[in-house]
């Protein structure tokens, strides 16, 4: 496959955030209300979705926050023009991209870049995109993308760390069979069949409510998708598809973090625009840990026991694909077993060694056992203490600021790029909680320590 030549740019250089910590003081219930904003793992998949057509496509509700950035700076490199039009609204219209080329720089930052094979495959039947980086926390091959590409007849070579992907004519629909459920994996298959020739059936075919929100974004852009059973999704070909609006459904993972903050500060929150209908098995996991919480109609009203008051009770959990207690709830979920009363077990079923930031919270006084790699034990209630810690990813970095927040006496958090990589204005959302959070350069943070 042939390139043109260009000049490669990236604009997003991590340092400046990278540098900078979180230091709290602990021990403050945390009261008030918190509007939740758009989901992060619905906003990049819709983005690469606009590059399916030559029209302008909208979205409100964008989570302002850097991952967002990043892939709206890995579309811009590819010829796509991308607008921030305002706050929490972005506008994307893809013409006639000639640079198909996702570069490594752009996969090192966000392992969502990987999303754009199917759709750029589907309409320009050619891409070269890197093997993809992302988060630690084990291995998250693309091999089921790449398989999914392939039942669509793409031609895709592996060489010197890139995926050379082209299909010649147009992609063929085809049945798509996934070994085990894949988020990313449906999406991209999806995104390669709405513009493929011919009927294709995907299975099984995730659940999770993004995947739901890509559906009705690709239905208003004439796109011939339905989900037929709860783990199957048909598309029927089309040949062109136009640009549309759409806006973003609720995030429920940064919804259920702040549901846990408020249980494990002992203070009471109220979520506005949070999705419950979206967190069933996380909401039942609360309740069975003795949290008080009650749903409205797109309300989430939490209220918490004080710290280490021995009132909650301990609860074995697992993690699995939706319906179940999603994974990336699951470090808020140990966060807030360590305030149980009894010995719980947590069984991570999605990513090996996504347990690795337990000995963070060890070093605040938590009894947690790591048993092995995907399993750990938890004692409590233990009253956990300030500490030094380090963020590993996304979610366990969510999850050490909510330990921190319960815990007596002053934490410095590093590693504060891998939240705000999801959290939109979190340390703002827990200062109008009343927390004592506070974002500073880490040369700060150690003149203070």
């Amino acid at each position: 496959m042939t390139q043109p030549v260009r000049p490669f740019h990236w604009e997003f250089t991590p340092e400046p955030i990278e540098r900078e910590v979180f230091r709290i003081e602990g021990g403050v219930p945390l009261r008030g209300t918190v509007a939740v904003s758009g989901a992060k793992n619905a906003a990049l998949k819709l983005m690469a979705a606009a590059t399916l057509t030559g029209e302008r496509c909208r979205f409100d509700n964008v989570p302002e926050i850097e991952d967002v950035r990043v892939m709206a700076g890995t579309l811009r490199d590819l010829g796509v023009v991308v607008d921030h039009a305002g706050p929490n609204r972005y506008e994307v219209a893809s013409g006639d991209v000639e640079w198909l080329f996702v570069p490594l720089e752009a996969a090192a930052r966000m392992r969502a870049s990987f999303i754009l094979l199917g759709p750029l495959l589907a309409r320009f039947g050619r891409v070269i995109i890197s093997n993809p980086g992302g988060d630690r926390i084990g291995r998250r091959p693309v091999n089921l993308h790449v398989d999914a590409m392939r039942a669509l007849g793409a031609e895709i070579e592996y060489r010197n760390g890139y995926y050379f992907a082209r299909a010649p004519g147009r992609l063929r629909g085809g049945d798509v069979v996934f070994p085990a459920v894949t988020v990313m994996g449906t999406e991209n298959a999806m995104l390669g069949a709405v513009l493929a020739d011919g009927h294709t059936t995907i299975r099984p075919a995730a659940r999770e409510p993004e995947v739901d929100d890509l559906i009705d974004f690709l239905r208003k852009m004439g796109a011939q998708v339905e989900r037929t059973a709860p783990d199957i999704i048909e598309v029927e070909g089309v040949r062109r598809l136009r640009g549309a609006d759409h806006r973003l459904i609720p995030d429920r993972i940064e919804a259920g973090t702040f549901a846990v903050a408020a249980a494990v500060t002992g203070g009471g929150v109220r979520l506005e625009g949070a999705p419950c209908e979206n967190l069933g098995a996380f909401l039942e996991v609360l309740t069975a840990i003795g949290v008080d919480v009650a749903c409205g109609r797109d309300t989430i009203e939490v209220r918490g026991a004080p710290p280490a008051s021995g009132a909650y009770r301990a609860c074995d959990v697992a993690t699995a694909p939706y319906p179940g207690l999603a994974t990336d709830l699951q470090a808020p979920t140990v966060v807030l077993l360590t305030q149980a009363a009894g010995e719980s077990r947590v069984h991570e079923t999605i990513f090996e060694d996504r347990l690795e930031y337990t000995s963070e919270l060890a070093r605040m006084g938590a009894r947690i056992e790591l048993l092995d790699s995907t399993h750990c034990r938890i004692h409590g209630p233990t009253p956990l203490r300030g500490a030094e810690l380090e963020v590993g990813d996304l979610r366990a970095g969510a999850s050490l600021i909510l330990a921190a927040l319960a815990a007596d006496g002053r934490s410095t958090i590093r590693g504060a790029h891998h939240v705000h990589r999801g959290y939109e204005n979190i340390e703002r959302k827990f200062l109008e909680l009343g927390a004592r959070i506070e974002r500073v350069a880490e040369e700060v943070a150690a003149q203070a320590t």
